[in-house]
């Protein structure tokens, strides 16, 4: 069995964004020269969020509005407890839960084995600090 471990950084400098990591994913799925197996990539932080979807700017502002309006941004101890600790972010741990902690996806023929239209992102929701991806590949 071939494994590869490897952490994609990232220094996102809003608060909020959705940044591309599909490259990098295929990248290091050819690197490591499984040809059949998995790939997981995960967000090591709780206030980030990796997941699969349309590379589309219009669906991306409308996740954006959508979590907005499920967990608006409020950084004072009125509307969240976790605020009251001191920290300003208990909107993106909300937001982090909604979009989840990671993706699996099958390596077929040593390419990632995705549908027509899915592409995989990383999610920040509090940014502004350099914050890690672990991208862990298995298989033969």
């Amino acid at each position: 069995m071939k494994s590869l471990t490897h952490e994609l950084w990232m220094n996102v400098p809003q608060r909020r964004a959705i940044v591309s990591i599909h490259a990098d994913v295929e990248r290091l799925v050819e690197q490591s020269g499984v040809q059949e197996g998995l790939v997981l990539v995960n967000a090591m932080h709780i206030t980030a969020s990796v997941f699969i979807n349309d590379n589309e700017p219009g669906l991306h502002r409308d996740y954006d509005k959508w979590l907005e309006e499920l967990a608006p941004f409020d950084p004072s101890p009125q509307r969240y407890h976790h605020n009251r600790t001191g920290e300003d972010n208990a909107d993106a741990h909300h937001k982090r839960q909604i979009m989840g902690r990671e993706v699996v996806v099958a390596i077929t023929e040593g390419r990632l084995h995705l549908g027509p239209w899915e592409h995989i992102f990383y999610y920040e929701f509090d940014g502004q600090r350099r914050k890690r991806v672990l991208v862990k590949i298995i298989g033969q």
